[in-house]
């Protein structure tokens, strides 16, 4: 080797370069072979990827109800989850959820008090929460006490003059709040009714990539009495589908529910050009979108009950009911 190195110093340090780059190409080889997540700082870590939590659901704990669908996707009911796994995973993982809720018109002295002080005691306690409060009259939103990493941002918006326009103009309020605003926050949202009231936990097991809500009228009725749109006219029409979901309640990913919201409202406004209106309005549309893509977790009626149901041996715990209505008091 000295006497190359003498004869063609170039050639030899060419062959070093040579040497070491095998050495480190060896040295990374042996790497992948070194457990390294057997050390201790790295054990919980890998235990945490391994571990999915819904591989933790138990599916057979509700007999009398669906529990899984036919793509695999778990329909949370009381009794199926462990709620201080899913916390404490959410918790670690410092998941932050957005809840959207429009509170225009009269609708904001009937209901909106009672919704966030409700939602306070229970909705995704232990996280941040932001809660985005649509509305005309942001002067009228009521203050509340909120507990720490939560808070309320106020959302102005036009009052409409018919209350199916404001129901379905919420679609294109909620994906242009997700773009300017929301996904500098948070990483999930739930989008909700105002006309409501929490009752019991509606905790992190609800958080999924897509979620949808089984309707409290329809989850135990037979598909042709789902009130799909039937009009052939409409983007929303539907002749069969999986499942009848309420609009009350969905939310997902961001980016899940921004895909949503666009294309119930991108359908909406093809409708409107060709004077026609979906009988459910949004929540026609929404179903559609369910049934073409289609969720990955589905809530059931606990989480959105109405308590006029005479017949609730499958709830046994009321998450969310509907208030009251009075249609006639409160839409223009």
């Amino acid at each position: 080797m000295s006497g190359l190195k003498a004869r063609n110093p170039i050639l030899f340090s060419c062959l070093l370069v040579l040497v070491g780059s095998c050495i480190l190409l060896y040295l990374r080889y042996l790497a992948n072979f070194v457990p390294v997540d057997n050390l201790p700082a790295n054990r919980e870590e890998k235990l945490r990827r391994i571990i999915n939590l819904d591989d933790t659901l138990h599916f057979g704990a509700r007999q009398g109800v669906e529990t899984l669908t036919s793509w695999k996707a778990p329909i949370i009911w009381e009794g199926m989850f462990e709620s201080d796994l899913y916390d404490q995973e959410h918790i670690h993982s410092q998941t932050s959820v957005a809840l959207t809720v429009f509170a225009v018109g009269r609708y904001l002295d009937a209901y909106l008090k009672t919704f966030l002080t409700s939602a306070e005691q229970h909705f995704m306690l232990g996280l941040k929460v932001t809660y985005y409060v649509f509305t005309d009259l942001p002067e009228k939103v009521p203050s509340i006490e909120l507990a720490p990493n939560r808070n309320v941002k106020i959302m102005q918006v036009e009052k409409h003059s018919r209350w199916q326009d404001i129901s379905m103009i919420r679609m294109k309020t909620i994906s242009g709040a997700i773009e300017s605003e929301i996904h500098h926050h948070c990483n999930y949202v739930f989008c909700f009714d105002v006309d409501q009231e929490f009752k019991g936990r509606f905790g992190s097991e609800a958080l999924g990539d897509s979620v949808a809500l089984l309707h409290a009228w329809y989850y135990n009725a037979p598909n042709y009495k789902y009130t799909y749109d039937r009009n052939p006219r409409s983007k929303a029409f539907m002749e069969t589908g999986d499942y009848y979901y309420h609009a009350a309640v969905f939310g997902g990913l961001l980016e899940k529910v921004k895909n949503l919201t666009d294309y119930c409202f991108l359908n909406i406004m093809e409708d409107k050009l060709n004077n026609v209106e979906a009988l459910w309005h949004d929540e026609s549309h929404l179903n559609k979108y369910f049934w073409i893509n289609k969720p990955s977790r589905l809530l059931s009626p606990e989480y959105c009950w109405d308590q006029v149901i005479r017949e609730k041996r499958d709830i046994n715990v009321m998450r969310l009911i509907w208030a009251p209505k009075d249609y006639v008091g409160l839409r223009p």
